[in-house]
């Protein structure tokens, strides 16, 4: 990737949430941030509170916060005062069925308006909001249900039976499951619960480090990790929602990403939210068309997506924008593997702006490097860190930790700690929590280096860097030059033992349609990485594949490629959605 490569951003320069970022730095603080939210009288806290009732008591109620787009294009529309009293009502439901402050409630629904009632109902009442993603089995959510002690359930009546029936027996916490629709044994019917519960509810006053979010992290081996997070989380979220994706009071905003994934609680809930934005939710999978037209009747102002959504995108054509406007549309960023620098040049082609990326982990509770509206865009690169957060480039040994400091060293990726989003523990798993700090920093896993403009780059995680020949080689950059190649729809690149070199580069290619897996396609792209990256860094061995291997959220998962390569254990993979060879 070239470096030097710039998208200039004069055109929104002056008008940024963040218009100059050296400033930013210098003045920011915490405190001030602090300060900035409503805060509930004697210094308690709550995200629903800040999220919903604020903009009532600065008479905002009348304003439309969600507007529901129906898989069948019907639209539903809910102001804040509605989301006011339907959260209310959820409060109440729990209380009266026994759920208590602390308690666990989780969530297993796709994106219907009752999760978004449930998850900001439950946080007023003072309990622990836990989102599970649909499509995971039974299993997958048995053990997060285990490992985070369920106490309360939402769900469908479908999902129920499917997925939860036949596990409730193994969950003796958790007491209460609330079907959205159907009946079954053992279960409530929430319609008929809001129907006669009160609209009145008084949100529960919360510390700042009551834990508020539980959310799960697939690691290479072993079980999920339960990642906790409290309410002064949310002082990050509103931070965060103006400073990395320039959010105002009256933007109409669109997150494509799921609730059951921390990036669609923190930036399709909270966040957005907390800032008073009008949030465009649909119900309906992935589909280029609708997209398209989402973005331009809605008048969508600000657009939050994945890298893989992106490329999907991108795979459809440049002929499906055609005929398409988007006046309005303002702010494009991505998240949730790194994007590729072809991909925010194709933003740049189609929508006159480019996508900017930004990286942050469930760790990290919200967004800690970005490219901002006001920003020059180095495609490829992940930004800047926002103010308030330090960064660093560490060599990491068994023994010490330290800074790297010269342009384009590559090191572990690692953050000073104490901003309000910050995990508070892996639930029961202090050992493996305490392994995440080191001499003063939070180390990330992932390996990065920083350019002599203060850009970062990512290079791979710590697991994933390839190691040839002397060369420690990023995945990362070499899936990038391949998808320049016109045929190359998806592509992932392993490390494979090798006697001589110590690893090769492998690479596996998704083409798109109109292209053939041919031994001279083969050779082209062979020879175009060659040309693109050197013979040093260029994958020596190239298979065709229909698809990759994802996780259920987009993300490639090139260890589970490299395990079934070699024999190895494939480690957790409740998050994998079917691949097919």
């Amino acid at each position: 990737m070239d470096k030097n490569k710039i998208i200039k951003s004069e055109n929104i320069r002056r008008s940024a949430n963040l218009p100059d970022y050296e400033t930013a730095l210098a003045t920011f603080s915490w405190s001030a941030a602090h300060d900035v939210l409503d805060f509930m009288p004697g210094g308690a806290l709550n995200i629903a509170h800040e999220a919903i009732d604020k903009h009532l008591i600065l008479g905002q109620g009348e304003k439309i916060a969600l507007r529901w787009i129906a898989k069948t294009g019907e639209r539903t529309e809910f102001t804040y005062e509605e989301l006011a009293h339907l959260t209310n009502k959820f409060a109440n439901v729990l209380q009266a069925q026994g759920i208590k402050k602390g308690d666990r409630v989780y969530s297993l629904l796709g994106r219907k308006p009752e999760l978004f009632i449930a998850a900001l109902g439950t946080l007023k009442a003072g309990c622990v909001f836990c989102p599970l993603f649909s499509a995971f089995g039974p299993e997958p959510i048995k053990a997060r249900m285990e490992i985070g002690g369920a106490n309360a359930l939402i769900t469908s009546a479908s999902l129920y039976r499917r997925k939860v029936k036949g596990i409730r027996a193994e969950l003796p916490s958790l007491r209460n499951v609330f079907l959205i629709d159907g009946e079954a044994e053992g279960t409530n019917l929430l319609t008929d619960l809001m129907d006669t519960a009160s609209d009145e509810f008084s949100t529960v006053p919360m510390k700042p480090e009551d834990m508020a979010l539980l959310h799960f992290t697939s690691g290479t081996t072993g079980r999920p990790k339960g990642v906790v997070h409290v309410h002064e989380a949310v002082v990050a979220h509103h931070v965060t929602g103006r400073f990395a994706l320039d959010l105002r009071p009256t933007d109409t905003y669109w997150c494509t990403a799921d609730p059951g994934w921390v990036t669609g609680t923190s930036y399709g809930i909270i966040a957005p939210l907390v800032i008073g934005v009008t949030m465009i939710v649909d119900e309906a999978d992935f589909d280029p068309a609708r997209w398209y037209s989402i973005l331009e009747t809605e008048g969508v102002n600000v657009w939050y997506t994945a890298p893989t959504a992106i490329r999907m995108l991108m795979k459809a054509g440049r002929d499906m924008p055609t005929g398409h406007e988007f006046p309005h549309l303002r702010f494009m960023a991505s998240v949730g593997e790194p994007l590729n620098p072809e991909a925010v040049v194709w933003g740049n082609e189609v929508f006159g702006q480019p996508f900017h990326d930004n990286w942050w982990q469930t760790e990290t509770g919200g967004i800690m490097i970005a490219n901002y509206a006001s920003m020059d865009v180095k495609p490829g690169s992940m930004g800047k860190p926002l103010p308030g957060i330090t960064a660093g480039i560490l060599n990491v040994t068994p023994t010490d930790v330290q800074e790297l400091t010269e342009p384009l060293a590559i090191g572990e990726l690692a953050l000073r700690p104490g901003w309000p989003s910050m995990m508070r523990a892996y639930l029961h798993e202090e050992a493996r929590y305490n392994k995440c700090f080191r001499g003063g920093w939070y180390l990330s896993g992932d390996l990065a280096m920083r350019d002599s403009d203060g850009y970062y780059w990512f290079v791979g995680r710590s697991d994933d860097v390839i190691k040839s020949a002397g060369h420690l080689i990023g995945p990362f950059e070499v899936e990038s030059a391949l998808l320049e190649h016109p045929a190359v729809a998806e592509v992932a690149v392993v490390g494979l033992p090798d006697e001589t070199a110590g690893e090769i580069v492998k690479a596996y290619v998704a083409l798109k349609p109109g292209y053939q897996a041919k031994d001279g396609l083969r050779l082209d792209l062979l020879g175009h990485a060659r040309k693109r990256l050197g013979p040093a860094v260029a994958p020596k061995e190239i298979v065709f594949r229909k698809n990759l291997p994802k996780t259920r959220s987009g993300k490639i998962m090139r260890r589970l490629l490299k395990a079934r390569e070699l024999g190895l254990p494939e480690g957790d993979i409740s998050t994998l959605e079917s691949d097919e060879q």
